[in-house]
């Protein structure tokens, strides 16, 4: 009875969802009130079905009914309580459900928070999330039902990918999607400003909060999909440039562009078609990321579906989509006309050259993942594209873009003077050079990237700091009036400082942990011991033992440093008693400078003859400021997202800026 309720909810919310795509957007046509007026209840109520059939979902997995299909496929009564609700989105049909939740949710909000938004506006922006709903509910209801009944039901399940039971794991899917989802508030506000033919300061302001939020769940997705797979796989390592990892980073890189877009559009009301454009294609990378995902082109601990039916469905909703909105935009793209000039020096000057920079990262991630799909499709064999061609392509087109961050926020709008604005930032090329040399000095063995990057963290963090001293005026009224106005500081302007400086700090992490990381790989046996990167591992042995749904083989590492015991790591190696899949726990010892880590593998004989196991031993440099920057950056986005502004909304129309944008 409760999968038939959630099936049925499902099924009422497609049918709520078509309403509410349909009449609002014929209201705000007509500018009939009543029809725009439905958008609202509907939302709520889509959202409100939508939970009920999560709901049940949830309800099902809970209590372990395995004559539903997809409980039976992807769980099991000896599963902890946790993994048993994680994996209601750890398969393909499930994690379509949280989508659907996610873009639900989304619409709620704006029917429920964006009062302040013209009644036309608010009606075609509900109207065109819930076209997007339309087409994922009948994706769902007609190729990945979550409530199909199984007969007879078996006894127990098949159990969750051992891979995908962990805490990252848990909470990584979520929060992805949220971000991933997120966006469609974006694209659908330029949608509805595509069609209104009006796009201004007001709608920026409208926009950027959504934009900022789900640029914040993405960040964090990333960064969780990361830790774990750093401390899960065993590898040592925290990106590999996987397509399905791409398939989140595109996104983000389209969206990181699109908040610095708006933002002129705000301040200068310039950049509108750009924003907008910006707005489709950050959306179309999230679409894109489903497709790679859901349709079966990729093989990966992230891809669920395997079905081709279920990958030419995404494909048509992906070309109707993408399609649809950049004729839309190749039709009334045009009508918006920009009033704001400005420079090439200028604080829009950096903002665009950091959207181009961007735009190109972005289309280089996109022709690196997808080279190898086309490739294999029209025969041509299959290729591997991976980190030694991102390095090679990637890294150098976001160098200059580091250097501009510096520069840009000093620049004034409209005009700036470099000049004077690099006359300023002589303490940041102090650090930098302090930082390149220092870096030499203490790893003369590394890559000379790693210099590089050293040198651009610690210019972006400084360069950073020192616009905020004159925002504060801090060198021309002293340190009193500083601490006023540093008082009075808006929290967007607290919040770029935050994201940028957790940026610089996300770069020395990277850059320590991808350049000097030192790795070591052999068979030991108890008592033996391995010297890395100054630290003596020694091998105390290993134990067998059996956890709530699993077997493991745990071993133990005493790591001391000039003869004093640091830490005692216990990695552990399991086997999952279900499916019999081995899995890794790495140990690891965090520290400001680095990572002490340890993995154990396969028994193994020493070239001494002498049994024991595979070993994996690292030395991770700066992982924590990796991590650590990354929170800084989401922290920072937050801070600006609870700004009072947001809140109340945007500002008035000018009766000047109302007609002129009435006549686009």
């Amino acid at each position: 009875m409760i999968a038939e309720l959630g099936h049925f909810a499902l099924i009422l919310a497609l049918f709520v969802s078509a309403v509410q795509a349909t009449l609002p957007l014929i209201g705000a046509h007509r500018g009939d009130a009543g029809w725009m007026a439905v958008a609202r209840p509907a939302a709520l109520m889509q959202f409100l079905l939508v939970a009920v059939a999560f709901g049940c979902l949830m309800n099902l997995y809970i209590t372990s009914d395995f004559s539903v299909l997809n409980v039976a496929q992807n769980s099991h009564t000896d599963k902890p309580l946790i993994y048993k609700i994680s994996g209601v989105w750890g398969n393909h049909e499930g994690s379509m459900l949280l989508w659907v939740l996610i873009l639900a949710l989304f619409g709620s909000a704006v029917a429920a928070f964006g009062a302040n938004l013209p009644p036309s506006l608010r009606a075609r922006v509900l109207s065109i999330q819930a076209l997007i709903a339309v087409g994922f509910y009948l994706f769902i209801l007609l190729t990945s039902n979550p409530f199909e009944r199984l007969i007879p039901a078996p006894i127990n399940g098949n159990d969750l990918n051992p891979l995908l039971q962990d805490p990252g794991l848990a909470f990584h899917p979520p929060m992805l999607y949220l971000g991933y989802v997120g966006f469609s508030m974006a694209f659908s506000f330029a949608i509805a400003a595509l069609i209104e033919g009006r796009v201004d300061a007001a709608w920026a302001r409208w926009v950027r909060p959504w934009t900022l939020a789900a640029w914040c769940f993405l960040t964090a997705g990333i960064g969780l999909g990361s830790w774990w797979a750093y401390y899960e796989l065993g590898w040592g390592g925290w990106w590999y440039w996987d397509p399905v990892e791409n398939a989140s980073f595109m996104p983000w890189l389209a969206g990181t562009a699109l908040l610095h877009s708006a933002t002129v559009v705000e301040k200068r009301d310039t950049l509108k078609g750009w924003t907008i454009l910006l707005a489709i294609i950050t959306f179309s990378m999230s679409l894109l990321g489903t497709f790679l995902v859901r349709s079966g082109v990729l093989t990966s601990v992230h891809a669920f579906a395997t079905d081709p039916t279920r990958g030419v469905f995404i494909l048509i909703l992906l070309i109707i989509v993408i399609g649809g909105s950049l004729a839309l935009y190749a039709w009334r793209g045009p009508q918006l006309i920009s009033t704001g000039l400005f420079q090439p020096i200028s604080r829009e000057g950096g903002l665009l050259f950091n959207n181009l920079v961007m735009a190109t990262a972005t289309a280089v991630v996109l022709l690196g993942t997808l080279y190898p799909l086309l490739l294999d499709a029209v025969g041509g064999g299959k290729v591997s594209v991976g980190p030694p061609f991102f390095n090679a392509v990637f890294i150098p087109i976001m160098l200059p873009m580091i250097v501009v961050m510096a520069v840009g926020p000093m620049l004034n709008w409209k005009r700036g003077d470099w000049r004077a604005a690099v006359t300023r930032l002589w303490p940041a090329m102090v650090a930098a050079l302090l930082a390149a040399v220092g870096a030499w000095a203490l790893v003369t063995d590394g890559p000379f990237l790693g210099i590089v990057g050293m040198a651009l963290a610690a210019w972006l963090a400084v360069g950073t700091l020192v616009e905020l001293t004159e925002r504060l005026r801090l060198r021309r009224d002293g340190l009193g009036r500083a601490l006023g106005r540093l008082a009075r500081q808006p929290r967007a302007s607290w919040g770029m400082t935050l994201a940028h400086l957790g940026l610089a700090v996300t770069i020395a992490g990277m850059t320590g942990a991808g350049a000097w990381v030192k790795e070591s790989i052999q068979v030991m046996a108890p008592g033996d011991t391995v010297t890395l990167a100054g630290y003596e591992f020694r091998f105390d042995g290993a134990q067998d033992g059996q956890g709530p749904n699993y077997a493991f083989t745990a071993g133990h590492f005493t790591v001391s440093k000039g003869g004093r015991v640091l830490v005692v790591l216990d990695p552990e190696k399991r086997v999952y008693n279900v499916s019999g899949q081995p899995t890794t726990e790495a140990g690891i010892e965090p520290t400001l400078l680095g990572d002490i880590y340890a993995v154990i593998g396969d028994r193994g004989t020493t070239p001494e003859g002498k049994p024991g196991f595979v070993t994996r031993l690292y030395f991770n440099p700066l992982v924590a400021w990796m991590w650590g920057g990354l929170m800084i950056m989401i922290a920072g986005g937050a801070l600006s997202l609870s700004d009072r502004r947001h809140r109340v909304g945007a500002p008035a129309r000018r009766a000047a800026v109302a007609q002129t944008a009435g006549a686009d």
